[in-house]
């Protein structure tokens, strides 16, 4: 985007609400793997976080925050870490991402679903962020 925008109490707001969106987020993206949620509506609100700085406060200030390639980072690892998760699954002997057959430090199998799902609710989460951050700045010229 050229510029920034000029309405002060819109960049005023966009600043306090922003991060609250991005707390709220991370909420979604913890708890999603036993409530309603998850990885996808998380990543989402987390990253429509970022695009409000990115559209409010000037572009230096929201690139030095939330660089592009951070975002191309993030979304990387966390199609990695996704991947790993399901293969890891198949190598234990099992279908891809039965978290169950994982071996974990004598974890009993409820845990070990427990934490599989944590864990690629996570991934899932930093994936979609850094997708919708990347698309965004893609669109708007500033992938750079």
């Amino acid at each position: 985007m050229i510029g920034e925008y000029r309405g002060q109490v819109v960049q005023v707001v966009s600043v306090l609400m922003a991060p609250l969106m991005m707390m709220f987020g991370l909420y979604v993206i913890a708890h999603g793997h036993y409530g309603p949620g998850g990885g996808f509506a998380g990543g989402i609100v987390v990253g429509v976080g970022v695009i409000l700085l990115r559209i409010t406060v000037p572009r230096s200030v929201s690139m030095r925050w939330f660089p592009p390639a951070a975002a191309r980072v993030a979304a990387g690892i966390g199609v990695l870490a996704f991947i790993l998760v399901g293969a890891l699954s198949l190598v234990a002997g099992g279908a891809y991402l039965d978290y169950a057959v994982i071996d974990a430090a004598g974890a009993t199998e409820p845990e070990r679903r427990y934490l599989g799902i944590l864990v690629v609710e996570i991934a899932v989460g930093l994936a979609v962020t850094g997708v919708m951050i990347s698309l965004f700045d893609t669109l708007v010229g500033d992938d750079h």
